[in-house]
């Protein structure tokens, strides 16, 4: 066996929907966008992760660029599978040179079905797996966050993604209730394209989109320190030709309106099914927010106000999934919600 684990590599790995991150050795040594550029006619790789992403909208007819995951699950299995090994290369520099052999941990949506579970561990024994473990989302977070998940403590964790929002109650190493619904950043970008070609008469595409969320997206119309406004540009529909508008963070703000509701209204419902002596654990511990919708300005406010709870965004947010699945690779034996 000694011989055996001097060989093997172990890695954490958040796959995700908008972004991939791999640990490696306790330090996180990719973190690319999800998005594999293929060659027409020959089907190679043309790039991974950042390269491509640079690639997304601009193509030509020989290159097609392709988001594997769609919603939290394999939606493309080969572009899946072609971008885990891609992303495995990274860690040693691109070098050829493959490690013997792997042990991931990879996280994964709570509400996804059995057959979706094996698309993902059967891309990643292609990839080059000989161990995959596999840990629910909300519970990586609670774990990255630094939450003692042991403990018999209900703890409430919401990661907003960029295909699904995992909403779970966590106590004694277990998810008690959870909800699982597909809105989350995708959402928030195409609620942008639509607004803006409503309300502009402009079309742009998802990585302006993505831009505008980042630089002035906020969940409520007044906030204490506004983001300055933001031009964008895109083709004008009416005259075909490109164009320059400024948006502010309050039309942001409502244009996400009706899909952050969304993800009040799936809290309130978790919040309901929840036991009520975890419901007492929730009212001293709040709520901790997770995953990079955490991020939108004002968003913590907003659940605080709908929920009368105290809400935590946990720092770094985007790193809470992928900190909590390189802890539980270094516990494998320890952690009992690990599924193998």
């Amino acid at each position: 066996m000694g011989l055996f684990n001097w060989f093997t590599q172990e890695v954490a790995i958040d796959l995700g929907t908008a972004n991939t991150l791999i640990i490696h050795n306790d330090k996180v040594v990719v973190d690319e966008p999800s998005i594999v550029a293929f060659d027409r006619q020959t089907n190679k790789i043309i790039a991974i992760g950042r390269q491509a992403m640079q690639m997304e909208g601009k193509t030509h007819d020989n290159i097609r660029t392709v988001r594997p995951l769609k919603d939290g699950v394999i939606a493309d299995f080969n572009a899946a599978e072609a971008m885990i090994k891609g992303m495995i290369r990274m860690l040693n520099g691109g070098k050829g040179w493959m490690f013997p052999s792997l042990r991931m941990v990879i996280c994964i949506p709570s509400g996804i079905t059995e057959v979706e579970k094996r698309a993902v561990r059967d891309s990643a024994e292609i990839a080059g797996a000989k161990e995959v473990y596999l840990i629910h989302e909300p519970m990586a977070a609670a774990v990255g966050i630094g939450i003692d998940v042991e403990e018999p403590m209900g703890n409430m964790i919401i990661d907003i993604g960029g295909g699904t929002t995992e909403i779970a109650v966590i106590a004694l190493s277990g998810i008690v209730c959870d909800q699982s619904i597909r809105v989350a950043g995708d959402n928030f970008d195409s609620d942008i394209v639509n607004y803006i070609r409503r309300q502009h008469n402009i079309m742009i595409g998802d990585r302006t989109a993505e831009k505008i969320k980042i630089e002035v997206g906020a969940a409520l119309p007044e906030l204490q320190d506004p983001p300055a406004d933001f031009a964008v540009q895109g083709r004008d529909l009416m005259t075909g030709v490109p164009k320059q508008i400024t948006v502010s963070y309050t039309e942001i703000a409502h244009c996400l309106d009706k899909s952050i509701s969304k993800i009040e209204e799936a809290i309130l419902k978790a919040l309901e099914i929840t036991p009520p002596e975890l419901s007492a654990d929730i009212y001293q511990t709040g709520i901790y927010l997770t995953g990079g919708g955490a991020l939108l300005r004002g968003l913590d406010k907003r659940v605080a106000a709908k929920t009368k709870l105290p809400v935590h965004v946990a720092e770094d947010p985007l790193r809470a999934v992928v900190r909590g699945t390189g802890i539980a690779l270094k516990n494998i034996g320890g952690f009992k919600f690990l599924m193998q």
